[in-house]
């Protein structure tokens, strides 16, 4: 019911009670249409204070889609395109460059993620995965099959936490002839475990054919006692 239909009732019940029509200023009629209003029977259908909420919420949100498509070339359809082209872009920013890794290098980015495993293990885990066509994984344990074995051959001092960027640096001074082989393998590795990328069988290849390179040369007699110059 509207104020100038309480305000009718007002009268009305004035009217009623002294059964003679009554002439009231316009301030005494405001407050008994006020008082008459007050009523709670007046407000049994209002919507309550969520629903208040909700159609403010969504006359907001109206207001500010057609202020965008008003400003946007094309009006509706011209915001739906760019918001589609926006959409499009993301998704090709994430498909190319794969879901964010840390960064090679950062605390906990250490080769070996579980216990101590030998060099054989990890080349039969190695070889497990290629045969499954599972790349990434098998290039992960040939790289570390090639630093465990420069470890258990002493060329390498075993030291918790050491990163594949780390043990082709100190390997390569030892074996110098395969350092560019040893940086290669590292930048595969981590290109795999921290950037996202994917490898193939080529790339695997490559990393098995150090290992099994390294296995076959002597180390330079002056860095092979500890894997450092000296």
């Amino acid at each position: 019911m509207t104020v100038t239909g309480g305000a009718a009732a007002a009268l009305a019940r004035l009217r009623a009670d002294g059964d003679v029509p009554v002439d009231i200023s316009r301030l005494p009629a405001r407050e008994a249409a006020e008082r008459e209003l007050s009523d709670p029977r007046y407000h049994e259908n209002d919507p309550n204070l969520l629903q208040r909420g909700l159609d403010r919420f969504w006359e907001w949100l109206d207001e500010l889609f057609g202020a965008a498509s008003g400003a946007t070339p094309g009006g509706v359809l011209g915001l739906v395109v760019i918001v589609l082209a926006v959409a499009g872009l993301v998704a090709a920013l994430w498909w190319r460059l794969g879901t964010p890794h840390r960064a090679p290098g950062a605390t906990g980015d250490s080769l070996f993620a579980d216990g101590p495993r030998t060099a054989r293990d990890h080349r039969t885990a190695a070889a497990r995965h290629a045969s499954a066509g599972r790349w990434n994984e098998a290039v992960q344990e040939r790289m570390r099959a090639i630093v465990r074995s420069l470890e258990e051959r002493t060329l390498l001092e075993p030291r918790p936490g050491r990163t594949a960027d780390e043990a082709a640096a100190e390997a390569g001074r030892s074996l110098p002839s395969h350092a560019d082989d040893l940086r290669l393998a590292a930048r595969t590795f981590d290109d795999v475990t921290y950037g996202g990328r994917t490898a193939d069988e080529p790339a695997y290849r490559r990393v098995e054919e150090l290992d099994t390179a390294l296995e076959r040369t002597r180390p330079t007699l002056d860095t092979a006692s500890t894997g450092a110059p000296a």
